[in-house]
């Protein structure tokens, strides 16, 4: 009877797994990433000694735990209490945003939430570039500005800005990328509509750089 009553556990307990591993699958418009190590890492001079651009990826995907580290280098929150964050902006206007693209889909950085959020499912890696690297690459990073919150300037003057900012995140991803041992590469050959399309991008907002990175 006892084993009887163990048989039946672990089959009850297999299907629970079988089918909670199912709902975690469809259920991928929201990736909790686990939080960002901010300790570790190469020294400062070790990394600036070590920054270059790489044109040359492998089909090896980046991890959650090394995404989540990136993210956070790139543009994640380093001061709570304000919700300041590792990139500066113009009198503080925070209008960066950084997207993901991943095989199996285009994502959004919630700095706050430490996550990733769907925005467009399938493979667009082809769409992120015009080099041929791009589409056989596992990761490309899209740097975003909300021009609005750039105040009421002339155009001229929020992309002087959006660019000073995009650089500041770009530079991020690269000391990142040389502490971590990954290759990086940023672009501005991309098609803006084309891309702003997949992104779901509104008017007031522009892709203003693009980084592949990768092993």
């Amino acid at each position: 009877m006892e084993r009887k009553f163990y048989s039946l556990s672990a089959i009850i307990v297999l299907i629970l797994c079988i089918f909670t591993q199912k709902s975690m699958a469809q259920d991928n418009s929201s990736i909790q990433l686990p939080a960002p190590d901010r300790i570790g890492g190469k020294a400062l001079m070790a990394c600036l000694d070590q920054r270059k651009s790489s044109r040359e990826f492998s089909s090896k995907e980046v991890s959650l735990q090394e995404l989540s580290n990136l993210l956070w280098a790139a543009n994640g929150i380093n001061r709570e209490k304000d919700g300041k964050h590792t990139a500066p902006t113009a009198m503080n206007r925070q209008n960066m945003e950084v997207y993901v693209m991943l095989p199996d889909g285009i994502y959004l950085y919630d700095d706050k939430g430490n996550s990733i959020q769907l925005v467009q499912s399938g493979n667009h890696m082809k769409s992120a570039g015009t080099q041929d690297f791009v589409a056989k690459s596992t990761l490309n990073l899209l740097i975003v500005s909300d021009m609005d919150k750039l105040g009421d300037g002339s155009m001229e003057k929020k992309l002087v800005y959006a660019g000073v900012h995009a650089g500041a995140i770009m530079q991020n991803i690269y000391l990142y990328c040389a502490s971590a041992g990954l290759n990086t590469v940023v672009r501005a050959s991309f098609n803006q509509q084309e891309l702003a399309a997949l992104l779901k991008l509104p008017e007031n907002k522009q892709i203003i750089l693009a980084q592949t990175v990768g092993y």
